[in-house]
């Protein structure tokens, strides 16, 4: 069944997600690396004797739970009411294929917030040694989670071979281990741990920058500089894992990292290669704010510096999200699920023959009646007939049709008038030139340049008119248009002569 999509103005509903994500992945990934480096520190604190590091500690354990307990938790839940509206086709495969995984997600998950709170409230109320020890435990029951949220979206990129051979029988819960633990599983974990860790290190500098360097210059030097080391796993090995994890991604979406590198010197930047040069640039920046502002000169490290190497984690976490996804296209699961909900090898084909909007949700009797009405009207070559030469009434009706097709098939990465828009891409084209395009997406021949990145067109002929109709309506309807040209008024052939 296709479900009606969200249509979200300007930004598009993808962004909308992505933009919940972004800063749910920057909380999230500091409440994996915090867990680990709240229990670490404290030990570090209390085989050193320093009780101005207990202190310190403690404030940024209470930052920790309110930040990770409220704020991470808030957008967790928005993600899903965001995926649940925007690709309800792509959210029920991964509920019906992983519910057995988000049960045992949800348990971990309730554990680490359990033990958050009980970490901070039972500071200095019982002995060191077993408040460390429930720190330890919520740092293991923090990363389990990663560990499994982690199997969930790598199969979105790469489901592999066992599940795809069974994918659309009924039967994919049988492969549940073989998809969770999918081709880019492991250097993916790898790359979120590192994130982990160094964002732990970030969030650190963010609360240690408010010690007051003249008052405590050893406490505040001591504490960036240990914060500051935090990032240096990650500048090391997270070039292996990458090079690991773009090994293991499928050929056909290394093309497009490819594509953009081999064109860079000629201008031309897909947006993949954007990404990957937005991540680069935003870490390396950090690489060095860090290491001449914090640890060289940690007493000066203000809290306006800690904020501007956040911001740059937060332009490094949103480009590096924005290049996964891209690597994803055309699809929502990989090889499976088009972006637009469209299953590759059980919806294509029947949504070609029988029609889009046959068995849609969308549409009444009294419209699939009016739609057969205008679809017996055909040119004298037998072709569906364009909405300009319809009556004004069955304009409206057409157009109506078409924007069904336009929110079901097009609406999840194209809006309107705002990011990646319609009016704007297809504003140099007129009627026929729309039909061009349309009828090149609905080929889908493997020559199409399209077909790296958008999914194919589905539907019948005369839908596929329809959707033409409602494009041309939107592109050019302010534009001073010829006189429509009515059925009657078509040139019949004359007959042939005795």
């Amino acid at each position: 069944m296709n479900y009606p999509f969200w249509v979200v103005p300007i930004i598009g509903s993808g962004w909308v997600i992505g933009g919940i994500a972004i800063i749910h992945i920057l909380i999230s990934h500091f409440a994996v690396g915090g867990g680990l480096y709240l229990p670490m520190a404290e030990r570090k604190a209390l085989l050193e004797g320093r009780d101005d590091w207990m202190k310190v500690l403690r404030g940024h354990a209470r930052f920790f739970l309110i930040l990770t307990g409220v704020f991470g938790a808030a957008t967790g839940v928005g993600i899903w009411f965001a995926i649940g509206l925007a690709n309800p086709e792509g959210t029920s495969t991964l509920i019906h294929n992983f519910v057995f995984g988000w049960a045992i997600e949800w348990t971990f998950f309730l554990v680490e917030l359990t033990t958050a709170a009980v970490y901070y409230y039972t500071w200095g109320r019982i002995p060191d040694k077993l408040h460390l020890m429930v720190g330890w435990v919520y740092a293991a029951f923090s990363f389990l989670t990663l560990v499994i949220i982690n199997g969930i979206l790598t199969f979105m990129l790469t489901p592999g071979d066992a599940w795809l051979a069974v994918a659309g029988t009924g039967n994919e819960a049988s492969r549940f281990w073989q998809a969770f633990f999918n081709p880019t599983y492991w250097p993916s974990l790898g790359l979120r741990t590192l994130v982990c860790v160094s964002l732990a290190g970030v969030w650190a500098l963010v609360t240690a920058s408010r010690i007051d360097g003249f008052e405590q210059p050893d406490l505040k030097s001591s504490v960036i500089r240990w914060s500051s080391k935090w990032l240096v796993p990650a500048f090391i090995l997270m070039p292996v894992f990458f090079l690991w994890y773009l090994h293991m991604v499928p050929f056909e979406q290394r093309g497009l990292i490819k594509l953009g590198i081999a064109t860079i010197g000629q201008g031309v930047f897909t947006q993949v290669t954007r990404a990957t040069l937005v991540t680069i640039m935003s870490s390396a920046t950090i690489a060095i704010i860090v290491y001449f502002l914090a640890f060289r000169n940690p007493r000066d490290f203000t809290f306006g510096h800690a904020l501007a190497v956040l911001f740059l984690a937060l332009a490094a976490t949103a480009s590096t999200e924005q290049a996964r996804e891209m690597l994803r296209k055309p699809y929502v699961v990989g090889q499976h699920m088009y972006s637009n909900g469209v299953r590759k090898n059980s919806d294509v084909a029947r949504f070609n023959k029988e029609g889009y909007l046959t068995h849609s949700v969308w549409a009444t009797e009294e419209d699939r009646a009016a739609w057969a009405r205008i679809d017996a009207q055909k040119t004298p070559e037998g072709k569906p007939v364009f909405a300009a030469q319809l009556p004004e009434s069955d304009q409206a009706i057409q157009h109506a049709r078409g924007e069904l097709i336009l929110r079901g098939q097009c609406m999840a990465c194209h809006t309107t008038d705002g990011y990646r828009s319609l009016r704007r891409l297809l504003q140099e084209r007129d009627r026929e030139a729309i039909g061009n395009v349309l009828q090149m997406l609905h080929e889908y021949k493997d020559d199409s340049p399209y077909r790296a990145y958008m999914p194919p067109l589905v539907g019948t002929s005369a839908e596929i008119v329809a959707l033409g109709d409602y494009l041309d309506h939107l592109v050019n309807s302010g534009k001073k248009q010829p006189k429509p040209v009515t059925v009657a008024e078509v040139p019949q052939a004359a007959p042939a002569t005795p």
